[in-house]
């Protein structure tokens, strides 16, 4: 059970990311996800007595919020998604983890490995935004794959072989 604000506060650290991630693949409104993800914290600080499992509390408020918001937005009263929802749980977690090292690379390595994964952008176009040589965007994107490739293969195999 959950009984001290010292308790929540761990909580959020350790899901506030994933639920977040767990929401997006429902809905594509960030503020709409992080006020879902939000007053799920409210409804577990609400009911912190009662609360035994927290993780599988969060995960389910968090999903049962985003039917609501669905509803209200799209009269949907399902969500609109075939994978299972704790395969979803699953999968958030591990683009948590994986964004949390993204996070964690320098500046512009970062910046210049999101261009090219996420943005799908040619190093020559990424060369010319940031006022760079490709060779040094070669080398920043090798670095950055270096550091990822050090993390535990589960986040390593999602983010190069997710389609």
């Amino acid at each position: 059970m959950m009984g001290s604000v010292k308790d929540i506060e761990h909580s959020f650290k350790l899901y506030y990311r994933q639920l977040c991630i767990y929401a997006l693949h429902f809905t594509e409104d960030m503020g709409a996800v992080e006020d879902i993800v939000q007053d799920a914290f409210v409804g577990l600080w609400e009911r912190k007595d009662e609360v035994r499992d927290v993780k599988s509390y969060l995960y389910a408020s968090v999903r049962n919020k985003c039917i609501s918001f669905l509803n209200r937005q799209q009269g949907a009263d399902e969500l609109p998604e075939d994978i299972p929802s704790e395969e979803l749980e699953d999968r958030s977690e591990v683009e948590a983890r994986l964004w949390f090292a993204i996070d964690s690379l320098p500046e512009r390595r970062r910046q210049v490995l999101l261009m090219s994964k996420r943005d799908g952008m040619k190093y020559e176009d990424i060369a010319y935004m940031l006022g760079i040589s490709v060779h040094t965007v070669r080398n920043q994107i090798s670095k950055a794959l270096r550091a990822l490739r050090e993390l535990p293969f589960k986040i390593y195999s999602f983010f190069f072989c997710a389609g």
